[in-house]
């Protein structure tokens, strides 16, 4: 069970369900039925729009994300699909901060619901730093299925990681 490291945290019986549908190659069926097609979001300024429509619904009050774009330099081996990252500089007798939102390009490809899955993660973090109750209150909040999408999306990456792209 070593290869499923994308579900290691969840408990054996469904680890050794994930596995038989693997085995059986019938994961990535069960996947398409549910999720049957990519999203067209490919370019940065088009992500750049949707995350700020999805922050502007939920969380208007927050800071603002200076920088929103696709990057192929975060890899899922690195347990990261997306980072937000908060810079802090000096301006006069101001301390300034800058925040930036980074989802990893693999992330091109998915279904939609995937993409709002780590955008909503990724925009948590600009009110709740730590993966606490509180933060995945808010991704709750944002998106209702967000842990069924988590988990949805712990399953895609298995399959591609056994047997490639799906899409």
């Amino acid at each position: 069970m070593n290869q499923l490291k994308y579900l290691a945290s969840y408990p054996g019986t469904i680890q050794t369900q994930i596995q038989q549908l693997l085995d059986q190659n019938q994961l990535a069926g069960i996947i398409l039925k549910k999720y049957p097609a990519v999203h067209d979001i490919r370019t940065d300024k088009a992500l750049y729009d949707y995350v700020l429509d999805i922050k502007n619904g939920y969380l208007r009050k927050t800071e603002p994300v200076s920088k929103i774009t696709f990057d192929n330099k975060i890899h899922v081996i690195n347990h990261a699909l997306g980072l937000h990252t908060s810079i802090s500089r000096v301006q006069g007798s101001k301390l300034k901060s800058k925040h930036e939102i980074r989802i990893a390009s693999i992330f091109k490809e998915v279904p939609i619901e995937f993409l709002k899955m780590i955008v909503v993660h990724e925009l948590a973090h600009l009110k709740e730093k730590e993966h606490d109750k509180a933060f995945y209150k808010l991704c709750e909040h944002m998106e209702p299925q967000y842990h069924q999408l988590e988990f949805d999306l712990r399953l895609y990456l298995t399959q591609i990681e056994r047997y490639g792209k799906l899409f």
